[in-house]
């Protein structure tokens, strides 16, 4: 494990499927372990459910008269139409209109909000929207972040908390579980229908034993961190930096991707202005350098990230994250390409170093349940 300074109180857990705690953001997290497969991980939260401790997310609390105000200044949505028990995703841009963090914004009160965020600036962007503000902004690292994904994730959970299969999409449920406090929110990073646990960290041990014993008839299986690109290849979830120009930057300027180009516009909440970068973004509307867009392979083969994408001959973009799924029998990548290739049937052709080239072509994401209709089940 690296020089984390960050620890989820289920380490001990992680190492006894294999895992050396690999730090992301700060924490040691289970990115991969020697026991267990991946392709079944895969396949549990597709067919039925999976449980992963993504508690290296960063949870930050803001409260006061000025919270909503503070949020509105640093993301691109408009407070005024969250209400509490409701989440909203969103994202955060820099002075010059680029991406910098995406975020889930909670709103748990009229002056009390939930801030959750990855690797990016997320919470240096809060601290200084705050400066000279009414607010408090609290990093809370007791509080863990338990990911139950699948389709039968709701069967498991209504067996102890009664309500939950009414709760939307983007829900807020305050309540308790196995005889502890609990947030369970409707949210995910699988494009299944799924729920996040908020506990505290001495109950997370508990509670994660609990669903794992209760939960193996059901097929529910623990989930390494890196089954997750598996899943959000197929569903067009990006991972900062991973799909970013701060991981494969341009030749001729610094890093920084607009939403235009990432496809993250629609986090914009209609006519909000006034949220740092608001006028760069606009203004940079129709001016992409490139697109992110989908892929679809030929074969089984899954080129590595970076692998670089041609286009009679000439280099054109590369892929930020492939996959082989064992449910769909496809092979698909999110790619940076040219605004030109961003339509559906461009011919091109990905070159990996282990597998030589692989014929591809372009295609819109999402690749699986395109409408969403699995995540935004209402049964």
């Amino acid at each position: 494990m690296t020089n984390s300074w960050r620890f989820s109180t289920l380490g001990d857990r992680h190492r006894a499927l294999g895992s050396d705690l690999e730090d992301w953001s700060g924490m040691g997290t289970a990115w991969s372990y020697s026991k267990g497969d991946p392709d079944a991980e895969y396949m549990a939260i597709r067919t039925k459910a999976g449980l992963m401790d993504v508690s290296g997310l960063k949870k930050v609390m803001i409260t006061g008269p000025a919270a909503s105000h503070v949020i509105e200044r640093a993301t691109t949505r408009n407070m005024e139409k969250l209400m509490p028990g409701r989440a909203v995703y969103a994202c955060m841009l820099n002075d010059a209109g680029k991406f910098v963090d995406d975020c889930v914004i909670y709103r748990l009160g009229p002056n009390t909000f939930m801030v959750v965020h990855g690797s990016g600036q997320g919470h240096e962007q809060l601290t200084m929207a705050a400066t000279g503000r009414d607010v408090s902004i609290r990093f809370d690292d007791n509080l863990h972040d338990l990911s139950l994904q699948g389709p039968l994730a709701v069967d498991y959970i209504e067996k102890h908390v009664p309500g939950i299969r009414a709760l939307p999409y983007f829900g807020i449920l305050q309540t308790s579980l196995f005889g502890k406090p609990a947030m369970i929110s409707r949210t995910g990073y699988t494009g299944e229908r799924g729920y996040e646990l908020f506990i505290r960290g001495q109950d997370a041990p508990m509670i994660w034993d609990r669903i794992l014993e209760e939960g193996a008839e059901m097929g529910i299986i623990p989930c390494r961190f890196t089954t997750l690109d598996m899943l959000r290849a197929e569903s067009y979830l990006l991972f900062f930096p991973y799909d970013n120009s701060e991981m494969y930057p341009f030749e001729d300027e610094g890093p920084g991707d607009t939403l235009w180009e990432l496809g993250l516009d629609f986090t914009v909440s209609p006519g909000k202005v006034g949220f740092r970068g608001a006028e760069e973004h606009y203004r940079l509307k129709g001016k992409e350098r490139f697109k992110i867009w989908g892929l679809k392979l030929e074969g089984k083969n899954v080129p590595g990230n970076g692998a670089p994408v041609f286009r009679d001959g000439t280099q054109v973009g590369l892929v930020t994250q492939a996959m082989y799924s064992p449910l769909n029998d496809w092979t698909v990548a999110i790619a940076r390409l040219p605004v030109d290739c961003a339509v559906n049937g461009t011919s091109l052709e990905v070159r990996c170093g282990t597998h030589g080239p692989i014929a591809a072509t372009t295609s819109q994401m999402p690749f699986f349940d395109p409408d969403k209709k699995r995540r935004t089940a209402k049964d």
